[in-house]
């Protein structure tokens, strides 16, 4: 569950892959993050999503953080280290300035193919919730690639078929 995260795997195995990087251990935000985030793993694996945290502390730590961490305690995806920063320079949220990842969420469908991302500053976390209503509307556009999910889409929720018909005419659309 610690350690190199090699997210290729869950490319090949054509899941969807929700990556989830973090500040570091034994901060503030992140616990309540990642305990928000375990809420919701279930629900994720069940949607054919693999979920990597992932920080620029070692495995090590990692471990460390989650057995003493009460938050943490129900944690089971992987929580991937990137003490090199590596990882999190490709993915753009690698802070020079204090060697640290920001707030970012990467949603990669099964093709490879980056769907959503979500960047925030350190000091606010972010709501898993939110993260798994965007993952079914990515699912349903994937499934359904003539629709659109408009904003606050949930499934069952009426979708938009783009076209000349509703420009301007949206509201309508939705039967509003």
């Amino acid at each position: 569950m610690y350690g190199k995260f090699n997210f290729k795997i869950a490319l090949d195995n054509k899941k969807w892959v929700i990556l989830v990087f973090y500040p570091a251990d034994f901060t503030f935000v992140c616990p309540t993050e990642l305990a928000d985030l375990a809420e919701k793993q279930e629900e994720l694996k069940k949607l054919g999503c693999e979920v990597v945290s992932v920080s620029t502390d070692t495995q090590h730590v990692h471990l460390a953080w989650q057995l003493q961490e009460k938050l943490l305690e129900h944690v089971k995806y992987h929580m991937g280290a990137d003490p090199t920063g590596t990882v999190s320079r490709i993915f753009g949220v690698y802070d020079e300035n204090t060697g640290l990842a920001f707030r970012g969420t990467f949603i990669i469908n099964p093709d490879g193919m980056l769907a959503g991302t979500e960047v925030n500053l350190n000091n606010v976390g972010r709501n898993a919730d939110e993260l798994v209503r965007k993952v079914k509307a990515f699912i349903y556009v994937r499934e359904h690639p003539a629709e659109v999910c408009p904003a606050k889409w949930k499934p069952g929720d009426k979708t938009l078929k783009p076209g000349e018909s509703i420009v301007g005419k949206v509201y309508k659309a939705l039967g509003k």
